[in-house]
């Protein structure tokens, strides 16, 4: 005997219910992978921008090299340059040089120390030579001051001559200049800044530095 119409029809209705329902499951799990795959991909590449934004880094070549060659943290080369001139190489108003905002007179001396015979002030607007002489002194600053990166940061900012006379004068008191002990407030702010940069470089740009 066979089934009644109205049984036939509702089973044909349980079977369409039954693969509309499939068919908005596969869906949804299509959405939901295409999601997956975009996160993954878009994430990064979000990440970078917001980097690139908020904490930039360009000639990630010449700091490695030139850091390895002075023996400095590139992640603190790439902390002056952000602290400086957040990779905008320009000339300030009181006349310091490119992306690691070098003085002239500063400039001069560097050359002469390192032993070069053809350097003019022009050359530290190439971002390479800049770096380069940057790196430099902010070597020369750790070896004066037995690796203190605080008083290095200071004297970069502030001058050495100002740096020794804030530290005879704490010594004079019994105890070590501290960052909240730095009277010119710019200088105080400059090393809280570049210290801050250093750690953020070092994670935001590992691979890029150099560090894995």
């Amino acid at each position: 005997m066979s089934p009644p119409a109205a049984t036939m029809a509702s089973r044909r209705g349980v079977g369409a219910r039954r693969r509309a329902a499939a068919r908005r499951r596969a869906a949804l799990l299509t959405v939901a992978v295409l999601l997956a795959v975009a996160v993954a991909v878009l994430t990064p590449l979000f990440r970078r921008a917001v980097n690139q934004f908020g904490l930039p880094l360009a000639y990630a070549d010449v700091i490695r090299q030139q850091a390895a060659d002075k023996h400095v943290d590139p992640a603190l080369v790439a902390a002056v340059i952000y602290a400086e001139t957040k990779f905008d190489s320009r000339t300030s108003s009181a006349g310091a040089l490119g992306l690691m905002q070098i003085m002239p007179q500063t400039a001069q001396f560097l050359a002469h120390r390192s032993g070069a015979t053809s350097f003019q002030l022009s050359d530290l607007a190439t971002a390479q030579v800049n770096i380069a002489y940057g790196t430099y002194y902010l070597r020369y600053l750790l070896d004066e001051y037995r690796g203190s990166r605080l008083l290095a940061l200071a004297a970069y900012n502030g001058g050495e001559a100002n740096v020794a006379r804030w530290v005879a004068s704490e010594r004079a008191e019994g105890h070590p200049l501290t960052i909240s002990e730095i009277p010119y407030p710019e200088t105080r702010a400059y090393v809280v800044r570049v210290l801050q940069a250093q750690k953020d470089y070092r994670k935001a740009y590992g691979q890029q530095l150099g560090y894995g």
